[in-house]
């Protein structure tokens, strides 16, 4: 008679490793290093600055040195675990697509690895893939169930940066006027924002502020160690608001900075961020790693900070060290209020030779801006912002630089929300000037000389494929970020505010009703998986041949053989009866042949079965459709 499948229980026994329980197969070992490798990967994008990085370093090398002298099955299966582990800890650490993809890798093939090692020399390694991924879909709805439901705790404070050996990129908190000229050909991101409806701001105020530089000793510009507070309620963000509901989400790369770039206007949402009286965004998380943060509609929220009265140091001047500029700048003081001497001063600028470079040299350590305004006259953004300060301080107007982002390029991806790229090269210095009847206004002499620094969006230049690819990468990335890093504590609280309304004495039912849904679905999921066919793969290809052969109506007779099959096919069509026997035979060795049949020889005897069952379809096609004979 045809052969027929064997049972779950046969299947079973044929799967149980014929060795001492103590060994492994190669497939487990193969897989445990895979992850290993993963894991080391992970590990180049971590910052040392940070104490948890080096509990991650830690974790990762005991499992890899574990893994090398690792004999016994218990051993192996403690590598397993210290893998699992290893990758919650980055997952701690690094939040975003491209790592967070990473880490769910390699916690996949630690857990094949680990069901490698209960399934001894059984199955090979697409059946234990297979099964590793069927664990993690039915882990899926609990693990939604927690992240959802569960309250957020906050981070551990003695896990924070070590000191101040983060990473700096960009701008700095002292600014001399060329400073910024070093970063015009640094091509490296900065930051990237999207806007809800894909609109974003106009042109003129497509400004990004980070530092406000207030102290001036006649070369350069330093940021105020002392921050005056702001108005509270412009300062505080509001509860119960997360970056999944923003109208701007932004992701600033790592810089050392506290401040975090912004339009000056919007609403921060999230505890995290809180504005200053300088008008500085500041960002409590870690400066050394990548930032997500949400702003919401502004609705005059820039009127506290930029209503903060000026202190005596926005007037300061030290005297004698760049005296034609305080001399110029004295005679503007008859000139009538600070908006006349604003009007007179750009009307100097305009009507001299001043040129726009981004190479104007470095100027003399004695009085630098004299040199800058009356004899080279050519200089970048710093330049200009730092000369025209000084002279309105010179003529009694409170004044200060203030560094941050110009522009940007406007990247469209195949499919999601556009976003702006801000790179280093997009920094810019411009200046802020108090007026009574306003408060601080910006004023950006640079676009008196080159008003090509206020124009619009530019389209994503072309970069090559590697660039195109890195710019639809980035929109996944920001989604990724609105849809579930976005899920913060504030996005948690309002999901349950407005779930339970006041009632909040009922979280943990609804916690507890969450997690057993979870549990069910689970349990559904898994037990579907289970009951799916499997086999193994050369009886598939069998299968696969006598269904083929079925559909052109040959079919077997009752207690028919598959010898015997194969031998009176044979008489009748000679091509297809040889292309069954080229089939069965092989199989029936396999199948009934004495000792253990490893896995490699199942994979390599499948293969060979799928080229003689192709061959058998192929011939099939070549002939015309048959009543069935039996």
């Amino acid at each position: 008679m045809i052969d027929r499948p064997p049972s779950s229980a046969s299947r079973s026994r044929q799967r149980r490793p014929a060795a001492a329980p103590e060994a492994s197969s190669p497939e487990a070992r193969r897989l445990q290093w895979l992850a290993q490798a993963l894991l080391i990967v992970g590990l180049l994008g971590l910052q040392p600055s940070l104490v948890l990085s080096w509990v991650a370093i830690g974790l990762t090398l005991l499992a890899g040195l574990k893994l090398l002298e690792a004999k016994r099955l218990a051993e192996r299966r403690l590598v397993g675990l210290l893998q699992l582990v290893c990758a919650g800890v980055l997952g701690a650490l690094q939040t975003d697509l491209g790592p967070s993809l990473l880490q769910g890798l390699a916690v996949f093939l630690a857990l094949a690895g680990l069901l490698a090692l209960e399934a001894g020399q059984g199955p090979d390694w697409r059946v234990l893939l297979r099964r590793s991924l069927q664990v993690l879909l039915g882990a899926l709805p609990v693990a939604l169930a927690l992240f959802v439901m569960v309250p957020r705790l906050a981070p551990f404070a003695p896990l924070n940066d070590l000191g101040q050996g983060g990473a700096r990129m960009g701008l700095s908190e002292s600014l001399a006027p060329g400073s910024i000229a070093s970063l015009a050909a640094n091509g490296k991101p900065a930051a990237r924002v999207s806007f809800e409806g894909d609109q974003p701001p106009a042109a003129a105020d497509r400004y990004w502020r980070v530092l406000v530089h207030d102290r001036f000793d006649g070369e350069s510009w330093q940021t105020s160690p002392t921050r005056p507070r702001a108005d509270p309620e412009s300062a505080a963000a509001p509860a119960g608001t997360g970056s999944s509901t923003a109208q701007q989400l932004w992701v600033a790369e790592a810089s050392g900075l506290e401040a975090v770039p912004w339009d000056g206007s919007a609403l921060p949402l999230g505890r995290e961020l809180r504005i200053n009286g300088r008008g500085e965004l500041l960002h409590s998380g870690r400066a050394s790693q990548r930032r997500l943060y949400g702003l919401g509609p502004g609705q005059g929220t820039d009127g506290g900070w930029r209503r903060v009265p000026p202190r005596p140091r926005d007037l300061s001047l030290p005297a004698g060290t760049n005296p034609q500029l305080e001399a110029l700048g004295r005679s503007w003081q008859v000139a009538g209020p600070p908006a006349a001497r604003l009007a007179l001063a750009e009307t100097w600028f305009r009507s001299r030779p001043f040129r726009y470079s981004r190479s104007p040299g470095t100027l003399p350590k004695l009085a630098p801006l004299d040199a800058f305004l009356f004899e080279r006259q050519e200089g970048f953004c710093g330049h200009y912002a730092s000369a025209f300060s000084a002279l309105m301080r010179a003529a009694g107007v409170p004044a200060r630089v203030v560094s941050g982002y110009q522009g940007g390029t406007w990247v469209q991806p195949l499919a999601g929300a556009g976003y702006l790229d801000l790179r280093q090269d997009n920094a810019h210095a411009w200046s802020e000037v108090w007026l009574e009847a306003e408060g601080w206004r910006r004023v950006d002499p640079s676009t008196w000389i080159a008003p090509a620094r206020s124009g619009g969006l530019r389209a994503a230049p072309a970069r090559g494929a590697v660039g195109w690819l890195e710019r639809q990468w980035w929109a996944l990335d920001l989604a990724w970020g609105r849809w579930w890093l976005g899920f913060d504590r504030e996005g948690q609280e309002a999901l349950l505010q407005r779930l339970l309304g006041e009632r909040r004495n009922l979280v943990g039912v609804l916690v507890l009703a969450a997690v057993s849904g979870g549990l069910g679905i689970s349990v559904s999921v898994l037990g579907w998986l289970r009951r799916r066919p499997e086999g193994d793969p050369p009886r598939r290809e069998l299968e696969r041949s006598l269904a083929a052969l079925a559909q052109r109506g040959v079919i077997p007779e009752a207690g028919e053989t598959l010898g015997g099959f194969s031998a009176r096919l044979e008489q009748s069509e000679p091509e297809l009866g040889a292309l069954l026997r080229a089939v069965a035979e092989p199989y029936q060795l396999w199948r009934y042949g004495k000792g253990a049949r490893p896995a490699r020889e199942a994979r390599l005897l499948s293969a060979s079965l799928r080229r003689h069952r192709r061959g058998l379809e192929r011939a099939l096609r070549r002939q015309p459709r048959r009543r069935p004979t039996s």
